[in-house]
């Protein structure tokens, strides 16, 4: 599939082809947290991810997310990830609950304040049933 045959810098390459945005062990998440609430933020891109299109699916923490344990605020971020990551509620479903146990209960911040999910650290729970979105 090609996407376009203009290069950066502006000239036209008949070869070029698209290219995935998804890279093996791209971060894709980030959380931090800011004035006592949990932030996450897509990469790349930057956007925030926020409980609410998650909550349509399960009600395990309204009031946000968490991590480093196996309780609801942490149950919504997996929700929350792995709907956003795979953009297939049935999927998510089906798959946050060990993706929680395994992976976001896992989590702890880092010196610097921080803690990241990679496409590596979520296709381990989901294996080969889903393509990553680009």
């Amino acid at each position: 599939m090609v996407l376009s045959n203009r290069t950066m810098s502006g000239t036209f390459d008949d070869h070029a082809t698209a290219q995935t945005t998804h890279h093996q062990n791209e971060i894709r998440y980030i959380g931090s947290r800011e004035q006592g609430e949990m932030v996450v933020t897509t990469h790349p891109g930057g956007e925030r991810l926020t409980p609410e299109r998650s909550l349509q699916i399960a009600r395990h923490s309204p009031s946000g997310f968490a991590v480093g344990y196996r309780g609801s605020g942490p149950a919504q971020l997996a929700l929350a990830v792995l709907l956003d990551y795979t953009d297939n509620a049935a999927l998510a479903r089906e798959h946050y609950q060990t993706f929680k146990d395994e992976v976001i209960s896992q989590l702890e911040y880092g010196a610097d304040g921080t803690w990241t999910l990679t496409d590596a650290d979520i296709e381990h729970v989901l294996h080969d049933d889903v393509a990553p979105t680009a």
